[in-house]
């Protein structure tokens, strides 16, 4: 009875929806644990006819059987496409799946690192090559502004307000906003500004960018991802170290400190607080 219904869905995700083989198979898996579930139920219907409780029975089944979250829910896309598709090609008048819930997934919060695994890290830094005095300003940077990796790569040194103790970045959606810099980070970006930065040949269109490769330009995002793995090693922190650590760290730091949330949300440029409140993990 669903055979041909099968069919059409695969022949749509392939050719409508461009999947990749594994993603097209996956899905049909998924439709085939219902019908199977369906057959054993002893629930003859076809799609059109199918109920949403008939649909939450098969849900009920796949949770007893102790699929995880991420697997439920995934099961659950998978259905609700299938529908997208019978409504498309008006093989169904309603569609059952509209009201089916997936489950609230556990959002995983990145590793933190102290305040001296931190340290740690930044002292791990060879201080004696140009590439170490520029890394030691990028690291002091991004602790003690919170920045992400994009903000720090795209750092202009028009938005340097050392004298008044911020800086200006471009966040997500373009938007800008003022961070405090503490003492610490500002001493360092002058060090590497007059030691090193003055010697690089800076290409055009690169003059605003702080912090620049050997060969005048933008560092990658990608750089600052190896620049932190590499420290990690020779620090001998056995936490997966990445940019987001960084700032996942001055975030907690802060609201371990006493820091008000509204404040570290303005810090951190998230667009709602909700995105700040998982550091009242703590």
């Amino acid at each position: 009875m669903w055979d041909s219904y099968k069919k059409g869905f695969k022949a749509w995700l392939q050719l409508e929806k461009s999947l990749a083989d594994n993603s097209v198979a996956a899905y049909i898996r998924d439709l085939e644990k219902l019908t199977a579930f369906l057959e054993n139920a002893g629930i003859k219907k076809d799609p059109g006819k199918l109920q949403l409780k008939d649909l939450e029975k098969f849900i009920k089944h796949i949770h007893e059987l102790g699929t995880t979250p991420a697997s439920h829910a995934r099961i659950i896309s998978g259905i609700k496409s299938f529908y997208k598709y019978c409504q498309l090609e008006q093989l169904c008048d309603t569609d059952p799946s509209a009201l089916l819930e997936s489950p609230r997934q556990a959002r995983k919060l990145p590793d933190v690192l102290t305040f001296e695994e931190i340290e740690k890290i930044i002292n791990a830094i060879d201080l004696s090559t140009p590439e170490g005095t520029r890394n030691k300003a990028i690291l002091e940077t991004m602790y003690s502004c919170g920045l992400r990796v994009s903000e720090v790569v795209n750092l202009k040194l028009s938005g340097l307000y050392p004298d008044i103790g911020f800086i200006k970045v471009i966040g997500k959606g373009d938007k800008e906003r003022l961070v405090p810099i503490g003492s610490e980070a500002i001493k360092y970006i002058n060090i590497y500004r007059n030691t090193v930065r003055n010697k690089l040949p800076v290409q055009p269109g690169q003059q605003d960018i702080v912090f620049l490769n050997k060969h005048g330009r933008k560092l990658s995002r990608v750089m600052i991802f190896l620049i932190l793995q590499s420290l990690s090693k020779k620090a001998e922190i056995s936490k997966h170290v990445s940019p987001h650590t960084f700032r996942h760290s001055f975030a907690t730091h802060l609201v371990e400190g006493g820091a008000d949330l509204r404040a570290v949300q303005e810090m951190l440029g998230h667009e709602s607080i909700t995105t700040t409140e998982i550091y009242t993990h703590l």
